[in-house]
């Protein structure tokens, strides 16, 4: 688990939309930015602690799994984020910071602007069985999606041919201008509009994907569904996304899992909870029940004298844990039920019972309860 609390270093509340995470980021980052506060001896610290944060809060993956386990690397049946840490992964928040200062303008690296895109992620629902929920299920779903052109190889270029490198950008892919600062040479940056970023043009596109590198398929997809998964959460399968654009990396396919509820059991954290109804003599005297679990029937004793209310626990028969696959128990609430219609018979049993304990139970033949409660208010 991290021992940093990255909202409390931003100053933010979990609840905080991405907006109010950059706002607060861009306040510190220009407060503690080593560059702009030279005479503070923990500038540097500080900033790196708020880049942190920011890296891991900014990114909804990253988000989400710290949210959930209290790290940016995720859980076992989630992925992994990958690592952070100080500058470890310090791109994207270094544009920020400087273009808080500058706009849009970016310091300069030297070399061109790659032109490869990320594809778009997708997402889908889907139901699974309480059972598969709890041990584990190995499913397909069918998608539809764009995969990398197999003719061209995702070049979108027709076979013996090349593309041009496109004259207005000199293949760059992107038009620059340049501005010196004291931070260094910044450089403005927009794509070019002939090319559309990509540097080249295709003159003889591949007749399968027209050009486009990439293509329409209908896909079937396995879904590993982890032991333990619980309702509304969402699992993520890296790379199944649309595949990118020139060469870029392919998006991820995440999957949300709704899952059917049991006709008897209802699922309380890794515990799963039940009503078991019960006899009076049951309850009173005592005996032993057949309890139902998702592996067969348990044997349970009911000691003399059981409430209606009383629980019960059948101990490690309940949902794994998703992190260290420990499992929760099964908790039975005994539920006294009373017979609705009873023979001559059993009335008088029941009579002779509580004139034994000392109750007063009126018998019909007093007029019950409705004649003495109109006996003692003197109703006619």
């Amino acid at each position: 688990m991290s021992q940093k609390d990255y909202y409390e270093i931003l100053g933010v509340s979990r609840n905080a939309t991405q907006d109010e995470i950059k706002k607060a980021y861009r306040r510190l980052a220009r407060k503690y930015h080593p560059d702009v506060n030279k005479d503070e001896p923990n500038t540097e610290a500080m900033f790196k602690e708020v880049n942190e944060a920011y890296e891991v809060l900014s990114d909804p993956d990253k988000r989400r799994n710290y949210d959930m386990y209290g790290s940016a690397k995720g859980g076992p049946a989630f992925g992994n984020a990958g690592d952070f840490g100080g500058f470890g992964n310090f791109e994207s928040a270094f544009g920020d910071v400087f273009g808080m200062f500058f706009g849009d303008w970016q310091r300069n690296t030297g070399g061109a602007k790659t032109s490869a895109q990320r594809g778009s992620d997708l997402s889908l629902e889907m139901t699974v069985d309480f059972e598969e929920a709890v041990f584990g299920a190995d499913k397909e779903v069918e998608i539809a999606r764009l995969v990398s052109c197999d003719t061209c190889s995702g070049s979108g270029v027709k076979a013996g041919t090349s593309p041009e490198i496109c004259s207005s950008c000199n293949g760059m892919g992107e038009i620059r201008s340049e501005q010196r600062t004291v931070f260094g040479t910044f450089i403005r940056t927009a794509p070019c509009t002939k090319c559309k970023g990509a540097g080249k043009i295709i003159t003889n596109p591949c007749d399968d994907c027209n050009g486009q590198g990439r293509k329409p398929v209908h896909e079937k997809i396995k879904v590993e569904v982890p032991a333990g998964i619980d309702n509304g959460m969402t699992l993520k399968l890296s790379g199944k996304g649309e595949a990118g654009i020139r060469g870029g990396r392919a998006g991820d396919l995440y999957v949300m899992i709704n899952v059917s509820p049991h006709s008897i059991f209802e699922r309380q954290g890794n515990n799963l909870f039940c009503h078991y109804p019960i006899t009076f003599p049951q309850a009173a005297l005592g005996t032993e029940v057949q309890i139902p679990t998702l592996e067969g029937f348990e044997t349970l004793k009911i000691p003399a004298g059981t409430q209606t209310g009383s629980t019960f626990k059948l101990r490690s028969k309940g949902v794994p844990s998703l992190r260290n696959h420990v499992r929760g128990d099964i908790i039975i609430q005994a539920v006294i039920e009373t017979p609705h219609k009873l023979t001559d018979r059993q009335k008088e049993l029941l009579y002779e019972l509580a004139r034994e304990l000392g109750h007063d139970v009126p018998e019909e033949s007093s007029g019950g309860i409705l004649g003495r409660i109109k006996d003692a208010f003197g109703a006619k």
